[in-house]
C-alpha cells in the first residue's frame, strides 16, 4: 500500500492587523493571539514548516514545533497596502482587487499569482510520505483549499479561515483532497 502524504495547514494566531482590520506587515502575534495559543493543539507530524513572517514563526514556536522556514508559504504580498486599514485604501482599488483575481492595484501580488505559487508548493509535496504541518497565513490556506478542490480563483473570498484553524489535505493519485473532520 502506497503512503499518502498528509498536510495540516495551520493559520497563524491573531495579530493587531486582525483587530483593526488592516493589511498586515511583518508583525508579531497579539495578546489575543497569545491567549488563543494557550488553547491550541497540533497534529502529530514528521515535518514542521513555517512561513518566514514573524507571526507564523511565533505561532509555530508557541505550538512547540521546531519548524523550518519555507519561503513559498509567505503571505500574500499586499504591496503599498501593507499596514493600512481597509478605510485607508481607495474604494475603487479595493473593489478591483476583490472582484478580479488577476488584479493587483496595490503593486503587490494578485490572488491568481498566490494560487499559482501555492499550487507549485503543493505539487512539490505530492511524493512525500510524511505527515507535514505548515504554519502559514489565511490567504495561503485559502489558495491551497482552492487548489485541492480545483475551484476557480473567483472562489477565493468564499473560504473563511480563522486564526489557528487547521485544514487537512491528503495527497492521492496526483491530487490533493480536502479532508474534514
Amino acid at each position: 500500500m502506497a503512503l499518502v502524504p498528509r498536510l495540516f495547514l495551520i493559520s497563524h494566531a491573531s495579530t493587531e492587523a486582525h483587530h483593526v482590520v488592516a493589511f498586515p506587515r511583518d508583525e508579531p502575534v497579539s495578546d489575543r493571539g497569545r491567549r488563543e495559543l494557550t488553547r491550541a493543539t497540533t497534529p502529530v507530524t514528521d515535518l514542521a514548516l513555517t512561513a518566514p513572517e514573524l507571526r507564523t514563526i511565533e505561532t509555530a514556536a508557541a505550538l512547540g514545533l521546531s519548524a523550518a522556514v519555507e519561503p513559498l508559504l509567505r503571505d500574500l504580498d499586499f504591496g503599498r497596502w501593507a499596514g493600512r486599514t481597509m478605510d485607508e485604501v481607495s474604494e475603487s482599488g479595493l473593489a478591483a482587487w476583490l472582484g478580479d483575481p488577476e488584479s493587483a492595484p496595490h503593486g503587490g501580488e494578485s490572488i491568481h499569482d498566490l494560487i499559482v505559487r501555492v499550487g507549485t508548493w503543493l505539487t512539490s509535496l505530492m511524493d512525500s510520505p510524511e505527515r507535514i504541518v505548515a504554519v502559514t497565513h489565511a490567504a495561503v490556506v485559502r489558495a491551497a483549499t482552492l487548489c485541492a478542490l480545483g475551484a476557480p480563483a473567483s472562489a477565493f473570498w468564499r473560504v473563511d479561515v480563522r486564526p489557528l484553524a487547521v485544514t487537512r489535505l491528503d495527497g492521492r493519485e496526483g491530487r490533493w483532497n480536502l479532508r474534514l473532520g
